[in-house]
């Protein structure tokens, strides 16, 4: 019997969100502000809760990226995870994942963000993931999701598939905001918006 801990990605472990800094990085800053003017109508709707999350989400995503060559993609993704993902993270949060390692913890980041961009990051720390997967067709991004956005009860539900937390005798949770309130839920000890 062991221990495990989960942790949300942005805002968590980040300073900002990933998606939005990956698209800058990806596409310049310039064309990422005239492509958030053009969807002004979405992302007010979605403030405006009358847009879910995951369909606000997965529109921006396809208008940036829909029809690209995943190969490239994905390179593009590889490179941001191992370059920029650094520039972004918390010190507390980094400093605590460290701590969990020492004591011979599973650590899991369990995000709404894309695997892509997480992945490389994932592997360079020996940290697992679990994550929104990206729909492919014919080696070129869709636009749409091939999973359910890892978001709120999905995050449990996707943490429950694939790990038996019966397992562990002692569960941790690290999460911001209130998509992770059924992951916090699932764990022993939980952390909101800190670390200790």
């Amino acid at each position: 019997m062991g221990s495990i801990a989960f942790f949300d990605f942005d805002g968590t472990i980040t300073t900002k969100d990933s998606l939005g800094d990956f698209i800058q990085y990806a596409v310049g800053k310039r064309k990422y502000y005239a492509g958030l003017l053009f969807n002004i109508p979405l992302l007010a709707s979605f403030k405006l809760k009358l847009t879910p999350n995951y369909i606000a989400k997965e529109k921006l995503f396809s208008f940036f990226f829909k029809g690209w060559e995943v190969a490239d993609f994905q390179k593009l993704a590889d490179r941001y995870s191992v370059e920029q993902i650094d520039k972004i993270t918390r010190f507390e949060a980094v400093k605590k994942i460290t701590w969990h390692k020492q004591q011979g913890h599973k650590i899991v980041v369990v995000s709404a963000s894309l695997e892509n961009w997480l992945k490389s990051w994932c592997l360079k720390n020996d940290l697992e993931l679990i994550a929104t997967q990206l729909e492919i067709s014919d080696g070129e991004i869709t636009g749409n999701f091939a999973s359910k956005n890892c978001y709120s009860s999905e995050k449990a539900k996707r943490i429950i598939k694939e790990y038996n937390l019966k397992e562990y005798n002692c569960i941790y949770a690290y999460g911001d905001s209130k998509g992770d309130k059924e992951m916090l839920d699932l764990a022993h000890q939980k952390f909101y918006r800190c670390f200790n």
